[in-house]
């Protein structure tokens, strides 16, 4: 499966006073890459669907923020 976390660095201009923060960082929704849903796919129970936002952990991708160093305790 592809990563759904994509980056690219944007063009910075001289005279732009303030630079954006490079490379930035997005996220593409999972169900880009699934295609058709396969029979019999595997399902949250209820409640942890509702936790997760959807009824298939194939579809979950939870938020991590890239910008975050591991250095932080």
């Amino acid at each position: 499966m592809a990563s759904s976390r994509k980056w690219f660095a944007p063009y910075i201009s001289p005279l732009d006073p303030c630079p954006p923060l490079t490379p930035v960082s997005y996220e593409t929704p999972v169900q880009l890459y699934l295609g058709f849903q396969p029979k019999g796919m595997e399902q949250f129970s209820p409640f942890d669907a509702l936790a997760h936002g959807t009824l298939w952990p194939g579809l979950y991708t939870p938020y991590t923020n890239p910008y975050e160093t591991k250095e932080r305790g």
